[in-house]
């Protein structure tokens, strides 16, 4: 047996174990570190930090606190909170009183939140903040189940007429009552996490519906405890690393980052304010991450558009060396995969050598100047933005995952990584493509079903264990795999041409600095469209240097000029694809598309058939008089 199947086959029942493990090896060493904002409000803010044991601490006092309400073995406790230490923290509570966390992510509306409370039978919520309380105050006749609401920000935690008492309490006063429980009953938390057994439920994410109601999926410990030592054992995370950790906590690629810091032991810095990330990594100096596609494509559409600012010059300059990056990436990736060797031509690593100097380490600089990986997951990354930042010296390791499989099913192995492909599974995970092309799963990450829905679980999950992802991808001959779309989002011209809207929509993000959402059309037409939404900011820029200024977003959407740029980034997109592919007409959204809205997931996935319905309209107007076959 090798040490990464060693290490994976005896891992322990729960990653509550692991925790303990970990505060014995390293008691003082620094576990976390959290933003501690000015009362006055005055930026940067100052940081503070968690060792193991002082972490270990609050996450027993919690436990206790727990147990000490009355909270039993695998009775749900709900989580809703934005990405803090705190969050963190609970969760471990909740995980070591032998209960199972339900996330609520915290922009879910009140009846939605309701939702979850009722179906997972929640006993306990710790919510964030008096918005979170009043969510649960709202709906709480219709949930009997409820017992306490443990509110992070203390002075939120104010009962209100009608609340039975001791409904409500803050989290520093379940802290002060399971310190007091353990003093009764120093065995208390052992106890629990000792009882703890790999098959029982640990988590329950609700996953974001397109339509009709979340399913909760149910996730055991042993999936949490086998991703943890799985992620350990690639080597993809080391123990002198420090993550910056900003993703929704609530979403599985959040949590599965969570109990991989613990088995490897380096530093997390937890902060998930959005608009605090590019002040946070000069701050922080990470040498690891996570994100979303997303946040990877503003940062290329700000440097293009800064480029812009500094004039024609510069402009062309920035695109010289991106034009240079793609082609250093994609020939040191080709060179390392045939002969182990990164090596180039003399001249191109002479043109990415100037190139370097003019931009790429300034882009280094940006993300701290030590990020020595990125790992991007939820939705696919456009592999031009891919290759740009690879060749820049930001090395993106593509992943793939789903809730339904505790997130990390495959990741990119560390310098092998290649682009455009989400790597190849983690060690203990089975893979295999259905005849159809779906990709289907099989391993100790898998769910154990949807919460209280045999019948749905059914569809996805067979007998013996393979699970159904609904992806349609593609094995390379070594192992790694390309996703090429969503099952459901494939899309079927009236003249039988299968088309993947991803792929064009990834080639458009890469090609168009000021795209910032796109939706590609075309399901039984003959021809396709798109709807399209521009990044606010880089576009309010250009506005003002081509005589738009003063307007409003939607009112620069709307502009010709505005719409003949657009056009001819779409002239360049179609230069590449298959006439059946190419984008035939348009249209400009009047506002970017967002969570708030419904058309995004809080992972800022898009939700096809929300845009589709808001924007009917417009897109039947892009078919207006077309002959249909």
């Amino acid at each position: 047996m090798t040490e990464t199947q060693a290490l994976i086959e005896n891992r322990p029942p729960s990653v509550a174990t692991i925790l303990v493990e970990r505060v014995e090896a390293t008691p003082d060493a620094e576990a976390y570190r959290y933003p501690v904002p000015s009362p006055s409000g005055e930026r940067p803010d100052a940081w503070a930090s968690l060792t193991w044991r002082e972490a270990a601490d609050r996450i027993f006092a919690i436990a206790a606190g727990l147990i000490d309400l009355g909270v039993r073995p695998e009775e749900r406790v709900a989580l809703a909170a934005a990405t803090r230490v705190e969050w963190i923290l609970a969760d471990l509570g909740v995980l070591c009183s032998g209960a199972a966390t339900t996330t609520v992510y915290p922009s879910t509306n009140a009846d939605e939140t309701a939702f979850i409370l009722a179906d997972s039978g929640s006993r306990v919520l710790i919510a964030e903040d008096a918005a979170q309380l009043a969510k649960a105050r709202e709906h709480r006749a219709g949930l009997p189940d409820l017992a306490h609401v443990v509110v992070i920000e203390a002075e939120d935690a104010v009962p209100a007429e009608g609340d039975p008492e001791g409904w409500v309490l803050s989290l520093a006063e379940l802290e002060r009552r399971g310190a007091a429980h353990l003093e009764a009953n120093p065995g208390a938390v052992k106890e629990r996490i000792d009882a703890l057994r790999a098959g029982q439920l640990a988590t329950l994410i609700y996953t974001s519906g397109t339509t009709g109601r979340p399913k909760g999926v149910r996730l055991l410990h042993d999936s949490w405890s086998y991703m943890a030592r799985a992620i350990q054992a690639s080597g993809l995370v080391r123990s002198d690393d420090v993550q910056y950790l900003w993703l929704p906590l609530a979403h599985v690629f959040g949590k599965v980052l969570t109990v991989s810091h613990i088995s490897t032991g380096h530093v997390t810095a937890v902060d998930g304010r959005a608009d605090r990330i590019v002040e946070n990594l000069a701050v922080v100096r990470p040498t690891y991450m996570a994100s979303v596609p997303r946040i990877f494509e503003k940062v290329y559409n700000g440097v293009a558009a800064k480029a812009r600012e500094g004039g024609g010059a510069k402009y062309k300059i920035f695109h010289w060396a991106a034009e240079v990056a793609r082609e250093y990436a994609r020939t040191s990736q080709d060179n390392f995969r045939r002969t182990g060797s990164r090596a180039v031509p003399f001249g191109l690593a002479a043109k990415h050598k100037v190139a370097d100097a003019l931009v790429y380490g300034k882009i280094r600089e940006a993300f701290g100047g030590r990020l020595r990986a990125c790992v991007s997951g939820a939705s696919a990354l456009a592999p031009d933005i891919g290759l740009f930042f690879s060749g820049a010296g930001i090395h993106i390791l593509e992943g793939y995952g789903l809730t339904e499989t505790s997130a990390a099913s495959f990741v990119n192995p560390g310098e092998s990584y290649r682009t455009g492909t989400v790597g190849k599974p983690l060690p203990g995970t089975e893979v295999r493509i259905a005849d159809d092309g779906e990709i289907l799963l099989r391993g100790p990450g898998v769910m154990a079903g949807y919460h209280g829905l045999p019948e749905k679980t059914a569809e996805v999950l067979e007998s013996d264990g393979w699970f159904h992802t609904g992806d349609i991808g593609e094995l390379s001959p070594d192992g790694y795999l390309r996703i090429t779309d969503r099952k459901k989002d494939l899309i079927k011209t009236s003249g039988g041409k299968y088309i993947a809207p991803a792929e064009i929509e990834g080639r458009f993000k890469a090609v168009c600095p000021f795209v910032s959402n796109v939706l590609v059309h075309g399901a039984d037409r003959n021809y396709c469209t798109a709807l399209v939404a521009l990044d606010e900011p880089t576009l309010m820029v250009w506005a003002a240097e081509h005589g738009l200024g003063g307007r409003s977003y939607a009112e620069v959407a709307a502009a010709k000029e505005t719409q003949e740029l657009v056009d001819g980034y779409v002239q360049r997109v179609n230069e590449g694809l298959q006439r059946w592919q190419t984008i035939k007409k348009f249209r400009l959204l009047p506002r970017d598309l967002d969570v708030e809205h419904g058309e995004l997931t809080p992972s800022l996935k898009l939700k096809r058939p929300v845009v589709e319905r808001e924007y009917k309209t417009l897109i039947e107007e892009m078919y207006a008089g077309a002959r249909e076959n």
